[in-house]
């Protein structure tokens, strides 16, 4: 799916009129809906341009428009039905013709970085969500996507561990990646695209200028402070190990 989409987006920007060069974009996987049903799919946060590799020249389309959902609907669905083939797996015969692929400014794409972030660093659902667990049964709630508003759902004990366990990912398996200019291995690039278009990567950080909670002490109460912070340095074989 990763591989699908991205040469899907890569294809798309090289042979657009207006871009005509090598794409960025970063790819995370979700892997369930908000009733927890298995629902694999991936978000893609990419900006409306593209590189030369050659001139490094940086080409930018109007914002509100950068391709035609359908047509990327179209294309992604060939190539994955083709990789399925190619792999020996069994295409579904209830599979439908028409895919959906969303498609949609962002902005300066903050919200949505921020949006998609919440998934990374936390469980497959919170805590505060799981409102009674109880004669075998589990209750939950979660936000239906067309009305806005919370349901409930209530199933065994047993089924909510296996919805839980169908999100769990292989070992080694990244969620998030990066493609093109964007890479991680592109990081000349990237100091040059941030010179050039004078992005300072580290003002991000400054808004995060919060100040450390308050360590009161335990005996008298008066407010403690931080003199000297030691890490635990690593564990020496004592010769009991055999390697």
């Amino acid at each position: 799916m990763f591989s699908c989409v991205q040469d899907v987006l890569k294809t798309f920007v090289k042979n657009d009129k207006k871009l005509g060069g090598a794409a960025g974009l970063t790819a995370i996987l979700h892997t369930h809906s908000r009733r927890l049903d298995y629902h694999p799919h991936i978000h893609v946060v990419m900006p409306g341009a593209s590189i030369n590799m050659e001139t490094r020249l940086w080409r930018t389309k109007s914002p509100g428009y950068l391709f035609n959902h359908e047509a990327l609907a179209k294309v992604f669905r060939a190539k994955f039905l083709q990789a399925l083939v190619d792999k020996d797996l069994r295409v579904p015969g209830n599979c439908p013709g028409k895919w959906v692929v969303d498609c949609k400014e962002v902005g300066d794409g903050q919200k949505a970085i921020i949006y998609l972030g919440r998934y990374l660093y936390r469980g497959v659902i919170r805590e505060k969500d799981i409102l009674d667990c109880s004669n075998g049964t589990v209750t939950y709630r979660y936000l239906h996507a067309e009305t806005g508003q919370y349901r409930t759902r209530t199933v065994s004990g047993e089924y909510f561990l296996y919805l839980l366990m169908l999100h769990v990912l292989p070992k080694g398996f990244r969620r998030t990646r990066c493609y093109g200019f964007l890479h991680a291995c592109s990081k000349k690039l990237i100091r040059f695209l941030q010179m050039v278009l004078r992005i300072n990567p580290l003002r991000m950080f400054a808004k995060k200028n919060r100040k450390r909670p308050t360590i009161t002490c335990p005996g008298c109460g008066r407010p403690m402070k931080i003199l000297r912070t030691m890490m635990p340095g690593p564990v020496k074989c004592q010769g009991a190990c055999s390697t």
